[in-house]
């Protein structure tokens, strides 16, 4: 009966079955995802004008989106550095200039005096008085005026060669067949729809696209609106249920059973210089169950920086080492690569578990030795960058692959590490880490096909770290603090940041800073790193700063992971103010690696910025990295948190992970009552929200 009513409706008709879509617009529309009625229906305003109500000229002001009526004063063409169109109206209570740029002579001969217009724009300074930059407009009829409109205007999300004007007229064509036999389904039940007072989906869309006259405006414009709450909560649902489809795609896929004796994770625990805490013990029991399951373990385990997450994903490598399978740790840059290699190597090697490392510098000889021992099994464990999966590096058995910082990675170069230990239909184990902490709330929807992990809990004997913040004004207070902080045997960290993404721009600031820097303090050892330095240069100087060496190191952001120096108790970063709250932490993360006291100062150009002010604040005050998170997630909204790549991947249309926070816990209430009683709605109802951006999450 389903299929029945599912070919009737909106997603089986094609767009091109819409008069005035021919293929161009077709191709156009394509570029955003749309094919059927029932997505160009699903294409939903970005946000609204309001042309409602005619304001008096001298009641503008800049900034304003607004509607005007009056009558033409003068139409001049001025030369100045671009040529314009200038026309004056007026209403009585004040005059307008509406600028053209781009305009024609038969234009110019239309805007002649008395001729009254409805103009609607945006109310900008110009040089003499208000003006609007290309307004639409309209000439009114003194005889016959006509009324102002009725409703909210929706402006949409649009592609290149598509005006609004084109999207109002196709989704009018759209909104005509919603009353027909060709309808949309309700794929929401009746009794969900009871429960949490939903109007229909039918009832949620046409108001939406075209929001009748009297609606309230402040909600509509704030995505409060029921009926945008109702469109939200259902594709909240859809994501929810997309990825618990995938979770139960992975769980058919097999995997070997990691079984182990412990011996080795026995060994280790004896052998380290600390003991563990009590949320490193709970995450290895929860991955040490997941690997003996016969289906891959998909887990992600956060941990704030410092929080030991290392010794935890050697511990799971340990057991797979045990089983007899060889492990793979994927970072994202050399610097961290290195890191892990070397922290593994000290651990591991000791217990006979041989561990190697192939980055984009492993060459010749060398690159040909390690490739060998992978393929015939005599490495253990592998730790590299994206290196790992080039072709020749092959695995005898791979099976357990840990990926570092994740969202700095593709999804695709997840799925080719993925690939790199399928043997038959038989998969690895997969092992996610990251140091930055996800609000839970984002992680509900973000990874709910991921079973989570937090590790909560820092390695006693840490220090809290002391946040200052302080203007430039004072730089040469700050460079005499460095000078006293390194004279007494402790290392100190200055980090430049630029706005550009030019890594050469980058580079040349730090490499300023740390000349200036050098001279200033001609008893400080200074030593520098940025991203354009070969990793052999950048390795030797942070070997060089880890083992006292250098007093001084200046860098960009390149050592925000990766660099792990106890003795470290100083950093200063300038401009924190261009940086998000959760860069800012890593970076601070740096330091209070060990027992010394130690101290964050953010050095900031005036003025500040409401924003950036409110970021430093709580930078000073907290040191708690998943309620800094949760804190950039309101200020600056989820690829702040996830990074732009995971955002990206999720592309919600309706709903906000910031605003509707509260929607998804009965998202998670709906998917599970489809899964269960309505299992045949899952299919459309993803489809109809998530359509083709499913990929990503086969990993």
């Amino acid at each position: 009966m389903l299929n029945e009513v599912t070919e009737k409706t909106l997603d089986r008709l094609a767009v091109t079955q819409l008069k005035g879509v021919g293929p161009k617009s077709a191709e156009r529309l394509e570029r955003l995802g749309i094919v059927s009625v029932q997505d160009l229906l699903f294409h939903l305003p970005s946000g609204y004008q309001n042309r409602t109500r005619i304001l008096p000229i001298g009641g503008v002001r800049v900034g304003d989106q607004a509607v005007v009526e009056g009558v033409v004063q003068h139409a001049d063409v001025r030369l100045g550095r671009r040529r314009s169109l200038l026309v004056s109206i007026a209403d009585g209570t004040g005059t307008l200039a509406l600028r053209f740029f781009h305009f024609s002579a038969a234009q110019r001969a239309a805007l002649v005096g008395d001729v009254r217009l409805r103009c609607f724009g945006e109310v900008r300074n110009g040089p003499a008085s208000l003006e609007m930059v290309h307004p639409e407009y309209q000439r009114i009829s003194e005889e016959e005026p006509e009324a102002p409109e009725q409703t909210l205007t929706p402006v949409y999300p649009t592609t290149e060669g598509m005006h609004q004007l084109a999207w109002r007229d196709l989704t009018d064509k759209a909104l005509a067949r919603l009353d027909g036999a060709q309808g949309l389904t309700e794929w929401l039940p009746n009794e969900i729809r009871q429960r949490f007072r939903l109007p229909s989906v039918v009832e949620a869309i046409a108001y939406i696209h075209r929001p009748p006259p009297g609606a309230p405006v402040e909600a509509l414009l704030a995505g409060r609106h029921p009926t945008q709450r109702r469109l939200a909560l259902e594709e909240l649902s859809a994501h929810q249920l997309s990825l618990r489809r995938l979770r139960q795609e992975h769980r058919r896929v097999p995997a070997p059973r990691l079984e182990g004796d412990g011996r080795l994770r026995d060994a280790l625990v004896r052998a380290l210089p600390f003991s563990l805490t009590s949320a490193q013990r709970r995450v290895v029991s929860e991955i040490s169950r997941d690997l003996v399951q016969p289906y891959p373990m998909m887990r992600l385990v956060q941990g704030d920086v410092g929080s030991g997450k290392t010794v935890v994903a050697a511990l799971a490598a340990l057991q797979a080492v045990e089983a007899g399978c060889q492990v793979a740790i994927m970072a994202p840059t050399e610097l961290l690569a290195d890191q892990h290699f070397r922290s593994l190597s000290t651990w591991l090697e000791p217990l006979g578990v041989s561990v190697a490392s192939v980055t984009g510098r492993t060459k010749g000889a060398r690159r040909a030795e390690i490739r060998e021992a992978v393929a015939d099994g005599a490495v253990k464990l592998l730790v590299g960058t994206h290196a790992l999966f080039q072709e020749d590096v092959r695995f005898q058995a791979l099976g357990l692959g840990v990926v570092d910082e994740q969202h700095r990675f593709g999804v695709h170069q997840r799925l080719a590490l993925r690939e790199k230990g399928r043997q038959g239909a038989t998969v690895p184990h997969q092992l996610i880490m990251t140091a930055t902490p996800i609000p839970r709330t984002l992680a509900m929807t973000a990874y709910a096909d991921l079973d989570l992990s937090v590790i909560d809990e820092t390695p006693p004997g840490r220090t809290p770290v002391t946040t200052v913040v302080v203007p430039d004004t004072r730089r040469d207070q700050v460079v005499s603090r460095v000078e006293r902080a390194c004279r007494d045997g402790r290392r100190a960290y200055w980090v430049c940041t630029l706005v550009e993404e030019s890594e050469a721009l980058q580079a040349q600031a730090a490499e300023d800073t740390a000349t200036q820097l050098a001279e200033a303090l001609p008893g400080v050892r200074v030593g520098l790193v940025h991203g354009r330095m070969r990793g052999r240069d950048k390795e030797a100087m942070m070997s060089a700063f880890k083992e006292g060496a250098l007093d001084l190191l200046v860098a960009t952001t390149v050592i925000e992971v990766g660099v792990d120096v106890p003795n470290a108790s100083l950093m200063i970063i300038e401009n924190p103010e261009r940086l998000g709250l959760a860069q800012l932490h890593q970076l601070r993360g740096r330091v209070g690696r060990g027992s010394v006291e130690s101290h964050c100062l953010l050095m900031y150009h005036a003025p500040l910025s409401e924003a950036a002010r409110g970021r430093l604040a709580v930078m000073r005050s907290s040191l708690d990295g998943f309620a800094l998170a949760q804190k950039d997630l309101e200020l600056r909204g989820p690829g702040e948190v996830l990074g732009t790549r995971q955002t990206g991947e999720m592309q919600l249309r309706i709903a906000d992970l910031v605003r509707d926070q509260d929607l998804l816990s009965h998202a998670q209430q709906v998917a599970d009552y489809l899964l269960e009683r309505y299992p045949d709605r899952v299919e459309p109802l993803i489809r109809r929200w998530v359509a083709g951006r499913l990929a990503y999450g086969k990993v």
